[in-house]
């Protein structure tokens, strides 16, 4: 019985030590997203390979841009919200050109409806029985 007892209590503070360690949102490198932005249009329109590297390329320089304003605007503390938001707004703004420029108007329209939606992060935990109140 003190087995038991000893190993619920060790693996109950092996449980709570992981959780409490922090991390566990790991920021993709400009060039891991660029990546995944290569795989889904690839795999949604098969462009040629030639504009996906136009797109490996533009969207890389973009993420590292992007990058480096986030982390001026984080080197002198939190900023507020609204100048963090509207300065990460600019850059998706320029994807969108990016892409507009690469892909025909129905397939921006696919992108924008239905891939891009499904890449972005999903919320984890979020209010007990869906949410909706």
């Amino acid at each position: 019985m003190k087995r038991i007892l000893a190993m619920l209590v060790a693996v109950f503070s092996l449980t709570l030590a992981a959780s409490a360690q922090p991390g566990g949102m790991n920021r993709m490198t400009p060039e891991e997203r660029a990546a995944r932005i290569h795989q889904k249009l690839d795999s949604a329109f098969k462009l040629p390979a030639a504009d996906l590297q136009k797109i490996d390329t533009a969207m890389t320089a973009l993420y590292k841009a992007q990058d480096a304003k986030r982390q001026e605007l984080m080197s002198g503390g939190m900023p507020d919200r609204e100048t963090f938001m509207a300065e990460m707004k600019k850059f998706s703004d320029a994807q969108d050109e990016i892409l507009k420029a690469m892909l025909t108007e129905e397939q921006y329209n696919t992108w924008k409806e239905k891939i891009q939606p499904a890449m972005r992060p999903q919320r984890q935990g979020g209010p007990p029985g869906g949410g909706n109140r």
